[in-house]
């Protein structure tokens, strides 16, 4: 059983409260495989540490990465009563255990407040990574159930928009 925490779209407020180490990953991502380990055995300390230990799936939830505004893969947060702090150190267990034992996070300066996780501007960024999804799930469908091909598929898209954009402008 995993000592991690995964969180999601319905739970992430959880990180506003307490001390979190949190890690933003992908299932095919190399790199994310490769602190895999590494973060099992940071979450298994983590009632000695103090904190919560957390894990976020970018491909399940999208609207989750666009809070936070993820755009490399692993991205790792410190979050302590809801101020966050991007995690730029080694991805050693030794260099994480001693980021939070010797309060290395103080240094880090803080995410400013617009772009915070909680602001409402991450949370319309958050938005619109889901929108995305939604898209891509919808070109998804045309393309493989329905058997549409894929320049057409991209022309509904673009009308769509042109129409959209003209009803707005309207």
């Amino acid at each position: 059983r995993s000592s991690v925490r995964v969180l999601c779209g319905s739970n992430w407020s959880l990180v506003l409260q307490g001390q979190w180490m949190l890690e933003f990953y992908a299932p095919w991502c190399p790199a994310c495989r490769q602190i895999e380990a590494t973060w099992e055995s940071f979450a298994r300390d983590s009632e000695r540490l103090g904190i919560t230990v957390g894990k976020v799936d970018v491909t399940q939830e999208p609207g989750l990465s666009g809070r936070f505004f993820v755009t490399t893969l692993p991205t790792i947060y410190h979050a302590n009563d809801g101020v966050f702090r991007r995690y730029r150190g080694s991805r050693t267990l030794e260099d994480l255990q001693g980021y939070i034992l010797e309060r290395k996070w103080e240094a880090v300066e803080p995410v400013a407040g617009w772009k915070s996780p909680s602001s409402i501007m991450m949370h319309g960024m958050a938005g619109l990574f889901h929108f995305s999804g939604w898209i891509r799930q919808i070109h998804n469908y045309l393309t493989g159930t329905l058997g549409v091909h894929v320049w057409i598929s991209y022309a509904i898209f673009i009308l769509a928009t042109l129409l959209i954009g003209l009803l707005l402008g309207l």
